[in-house]
């Protein structure tokens, strides 16, 4: 076991990251930079109290780098003031504007397409084409869902509030609950194996959990789960599909921001974005970067405009409309 002196050593030797994104997402991209610049890493995974945390450390913290899921925990941080600006023009270049903080302190760094996962034997990706109509009778008794509070579900909620205004979008809501063929439960992969065992139809589901099941090797069930559905991307003939992102920004409290904001660069940059595509399925957000050839073959879309701090801005309304659905 480390003493806390070694411990302290080991930090001031590298990069600190305190991180949303599960470990073994971020691996792959870890080890491919140290091995290219030398610099490590001490990751300290925090699902919850992110913000609290650094708030409680100031200028004492060891993170040097956040990273996170979903737009609305990025922007938490950049509202209460944790994050440093970023001041780079090469992040500028390599990402586009509506995927990047207006005041500078954070960029996106991979997309997540939150799609509409539909039974391949009982309905087919050509039944479906918006996501309004979900909550239409015909859905009804077939719908899966995991609880609207997550963030991925609040934020498709907060674009169609975005998009359509509060009433119409918790009429949506409404409906969208009211066709469940069971009550809302588990993570994004267990819709696919509800799928699979015809408890329902279609549910909603990120694209990059269809590329993990499919390619699963410890646990192989999930290949069956992901041989059993179809991802049907929504909107094409209007505003376009809803997109989260995975976004990254520098601690107001870091003391390496110059590495920090090296490393941020290479993230955003060809290379790095290839790894995303390739290991963690998930679309590039620098447009020069190739999407991999089994993402690809999932199909292309056209991608609603939406800013993403919209999203952030309207998912407490969003919310309160999950709370007061039920879903």
């Amino acid at each position: 076991m480390l003493s806390i002196a070694s411990m302290n050593m080991a930090w001031a030797d590298s990069l600190g990251i305190f991180t949303h994104r599960q470990p073994f997402l971020l691996t792959p991209l870890l080890e491919a930079y140290t091995q290219k610049t030398g610099v490590e890493f001490q990751t300290v995974y925090a699902p919850k109290g992110l913000a609290q945390r650094l708030q409680a450390e100031g200028s004492r913290t060891k993170a040097d780098l956040v990273l996170t899921v979903d737009i609305s925990r990025i922007k938490e941080l950049a509202d209460a003031e944790l994050l440093a600006p970023m001041s780079s023009d090469i992040i500028n270049r390599q990402v586009p504007a509506n995927l990047r903080d207006a005041n500078d302190t954070w960029t996106a760094l991979s997309l997540r397409a939150r799609i509409i996962a539909v039974s391949k034997d009982r309905v087919g990706k050509e039944a479906i084409t918006t996501i309004e109509e979900l909550a239409t009778p015909k859905w009804k008794g077939r719908v899966c869902s995991r609880k609207g509070s997550h963030v991925y579900n609040r934020a498709l909620l907060a674009s169609l509030v975005a998009h359509h205004g509060e009433a119409e979008a918790k009429n949506w809501a409404a409906g969208f609950v009211d066709n469940m063929a069971r009550r809302p439960q588990g993570n994004d992969r267990a819709q696919a194996k509800a799928i699979f065992a015809g408890e329902c139809d279609v549910a909603l589901m990120n694209t990059y959990y269809f590329g993990k099941m499919k390619f699963s090797e410890d646990q192989p069930e999930q290949k069956a789960w992901a041989d059993a559905i179809e991802l049907a991307f929504f909107n094409q003939d209007g505003r376009g599909q809803h997109v989260n992102i995975s976004a990254a920004g520098i601690t107001k409290g870091s003391q390496k921001k110059d590495i920090a904001r090296a490393f941020l660069e290479w993230l955003t940059s060809e290379e790095a974005q290839q790894i995303y595509t390739e290991i963690n399925f998930e679309y590039p957000v620098n447009p020069n970067a190739k999407t991999s050839d089994e993402v690809a073959s999932w199909g292309s879309f056209k991608m609603d405009a939406l800013p993403m701090n919209v999203i952030a801005d309207t998912s407490p309304l969003a919310q309160r409309i999950i709370h007061e659905t039920g879903w």
